[in-house]
């Protein structure tokens, strides 16, 4: 399989490779893409930049809207079977899926408490983490504000981004 050059793509073609990057959210890719497309977005570090520049340019509400689009870790979402196929893989390789009952029980305590707290779900870049981390990771930022945690939210699906990113073009040069 050749090489994807993303700044080669048709719209049509960029913003079905790209347009699930950000959780349901096509707009960032549609913008990004309209916004003119050159070697930059060559490397996913490079599109990466690009799209969270539309990303974090957008309005609060938006950004809202594009947090309120992630499912909730270890979630009923997970638990049905209804995540998006990144979300799964994602949960997955941190080990979310072989939760104990009493881990899934302390997910379901913090994200009650989470969006219960902020309006909003709990966001965290999982790859490369586990189960324990996460659960850290929760217990912590539930001491934060909500400004905090709504730009901790950002950051977090920036690096999402990223990652998928870096998966997309991987597989598509591998």
């Amino acid at each position: 399989m050749s090489a994807i050059i993303p700044s080669e793509l048709g719209r049509a073609e960029f913003i079905t490779l790209f347009g699930g990057v950000y959780e349901h959210s096509p707009w960032v890719a549609e913008k990004a893409f309209e916004m003119g497309v050159d070697s930059r977005v060559n490397s996913a570090e490079g599109l990466a930049q690009v799209l969270s520049t539309v990303f974090l340019d957008a309005d609060k509400d938006r950004q809202r809207q594009v947090i309120l689009a992630h499912p909730d870790l270890a979630g009923k979402a997970a638990i049905k079977g209804e995540l998006t196929k990144d979300s799964t893989r994602e949960q997955s390789g941190a080990g979310i899926d072989q939760c104990s009952a009493e881990e899934l029980a302390r997910f379901e305590k913090f994200n009650t408490q989470y969006k219960n707290q902020f309006k909003f779900p709990f966001i965290m870049a999982v790859k490369g983490s586990n189960r324990y981390a996460i659960l850290d990771a929760f217990e912590n930022r539930l001491q934060n504000d909500v400004e905090t945690e709504f730009q901790t939210a950002l950051q977090e699906i920036n690096k999402i981004a990223l990652f998928r990113l870096q998966s997309i073009l991987n597989t598509q040069q591998n």
